[in-house]
């Protein structure tokens, strides 16, 4: 067994590169540079288990020994996964023994030093060798440009109807929340390219609100709108008539605080709330 080590400068902090590390999004785009298709089971939790899985359904079984986030995610590697099933040894000991893959990450300046160590057994060091350099470059670009994340929705009204509800603060009051315990209290929105919109979001027990609010750069009437919100984050919605429905889609560059399955969620209930209020008035 010998200890491998990989490093690479990224311009972008350590939220950032640990985002694209380990949400299922991106970690199955890096992941690629191994096998196709790659992806992980797990909860991310330190001391909790995690299947490394190939689509034919091979991989490895481990335990995330160490997590401190935006520092250090260290992997135990206890033994093999053959057709979805972990193949445990009969003695109940590891079939691997001390086998460890950590990832560290170091900001200073704009920039994340991530550093890869791994065991590996002599057979499998010059794959490693040659395709780890592959897989981090995959982690930089993905952590150096902006990660947009899509919803949708087809919706049984006109284009023009869709548009007027989308953009009319009296509308966007009724449908701009993505649980029943959240509203809109209230909204402006200058629609013109340079224009401002902001809408003022809280929790209907009073115990937390923000705006939410930007300017738009672009505005096609009935077509697509296209925004820089306030914390500089694009935001593209694009409207299109389908016969008797509407499509709309939402693209919106990722933020860094919340897990991208939790944003994707949330934009998405919204998007259905504005679905349902159209389609019922």
């Amino acid at each position: 067994m010998k200890n491998l080590s990989f490093k690479i400068d990224i311009y972008a902090s350590a939220k950032k590169v640990w985002q694209v590390l380990w949400n299922d999004v991106t970690y199955r785009e890096w992941t690629s540079a191994f096998h196709e298709g790659s992806y992980a089971v797990s909860d991310w939790k330190e001391g909790s288990d995690i299947q490394f899985l190939s689509p034919e359904g091979g991989g490895m079984y481990s335990i995330i020994e160490k997590s401190i986030p935006f520092e250090q995610m260290t992997f135990k590697h206890l033994g093999e996964i053959k057709n979805f099933e972990v193949q445990k040894p009969t003695n109940g000991e590891a079939t691997w023994g001390d086998v460890k893959e950590a990832y560290t990450l170091k900001e200073e300046n704009g920039h994340t030093l991530l550093e890869v160590s791994l065991d590996s057994l002599e057979e499998y060091q010059d794959y490693f060798k040659g395709v780890f350099p592959k897989a981090l470059n995959l982690v930089k670009e993905l952590s150096e440009n902006p990660l947009m994340l899509t919803v949708e929705a087809v919706i049984e009204a006109p284009v023009e109807k869709i548009w007027e509800y989308w953009t009319a603060p009296e509308h966007i009051v009724k449908w701009n929340h993505a649980s029943d315990d959240w509203h809109t209290t209230k909204a402006e929105n200058d629609l013109r390219a340079g224009g401002k919109f902001v809408s003022r979001m809280e929790a209907k027990d009073g115990s937390f609100g923000f705006d939410f609010g930007g300017k738009h750069t672009e505005v096609k009437a009935h077509k697509r709108i296209v925004s820089t919100l306030d914390d500089g984050r694009i935001l593209k919605v694009t409207f299109k008539m389908q016969g008797n429905v509407t499509k709309v889609v939402e693209e919106f560059e990722a933020e860094v605080e919340n897990s991208i399955e939790l944003q994707q969620g949330g934009w998405q209930m919204i998007l259905n709330n504005f679905k349902a209020y159209v389609e019922a008035n």
